[in-house]
């Protein structure tokens, strides 16, 4: 994790910290992404950060996913691995058991792992200025005006090539990974008691198969245009 993200990300939480949202109007801009696995979300993301960050005149946007885990742990005093593993953990009572063992003075329980992701992913999609991939944002930042939800699609094959392609893995390999990853986002969901993906709650659905990287942007682009999430922060972008 670099210095200058982790930075960020403490001054950020602690800035959205000393403020009160008594109106969600006041929250954001935020751009949730919810993929279906081998979608390259992350990719698109960054490539929608920069394009963000090159036509607007304030604001950086900033992706963040796997960071959610790190400030948690920071906050927690855990290791990160730790509270990426109560996410992925179907048995919910073995894996207590399992932190129980520890017993030392950093022992946090799974309740309360689980409510500080929460709290990390709310407070920085309430600050705004950043892409948060996954992490069941859309859910959490369902009720923020300026956001824009996006879910990312692809069919079967298309995503069984990408995660050969990203991860040198064979057919059969890929399938078992697509698999096991969706498990996890699946369990990810329910340890904040949301067992379902609330597909009502996004803006827009783009199928990767049918869109380049600089297209599926400018979709984006486009969208956040046209829900005017940005229209209280800065000016409208121009397109070309």
């Amino acid at each position: 994790m670099g210095n200058s993200l982790m930075n960020y990300l403490n001054s950020r939480l602690k800035e959205a910290k000393a403020r009160e949202y008594g109106n969600m109007h006041e929250a954001g801009p935020v751009i949730t992404i919810s993929r279906e696995v081998g979608c390259n979300g992350l990719v698109l993301a960054r490539l929608i950060a920069e394009r963000l960050n090159k036509n607007l005149a304030k604001g950086s946007w900033n992706v963040l996913s796997k960071e959610i885990f790190y400030e948690s742990a920071k906050e927690l005093d855990l290791d990160p691995e730790m509270v990426r593993q109560t996410f992925k953990k179907t048995d919910r009572y073995v894996f207590e058991e399992i932190l129980k063992a520890f017993r030392d003075k950093r022992y946090k329980s799974e309740e309360r792992i689980i409510k500080t992701v929460k709290e990390v992913v709310r407070t920085l999609a309430i600050d705004g200025h950043c892409i948060i991939v996954g992490r069941a944002s859309h859910i959490i930042a369902s009720d923020i005006k300026n956001a824009l939800h996006i879910r990312l699609t692809a069919p079967l094959g298309y995503r069984i090539n990408t995660i050969m392609t990203n991860n040198k893995l064979n057919r059969n390999e890929a399938i078992a990974f697509i698999e096991k990853v969706e498990k996890e986002r699946a369990t990810f969901r329910k340890a904040l008691k949301e067992n379902n993906l609330h597909e009502d709650v996004f803006d827009i659905t783009i199928n990767r198969g049918s869109f380049t990287n600089e297209q599926a942007v400018d979709l984006i682009e486009f969208a956040v245009e046209k829900k005017g999430i940005l229209h209280e922060f800065s000016p409208r972008i121009e397109f070309h």
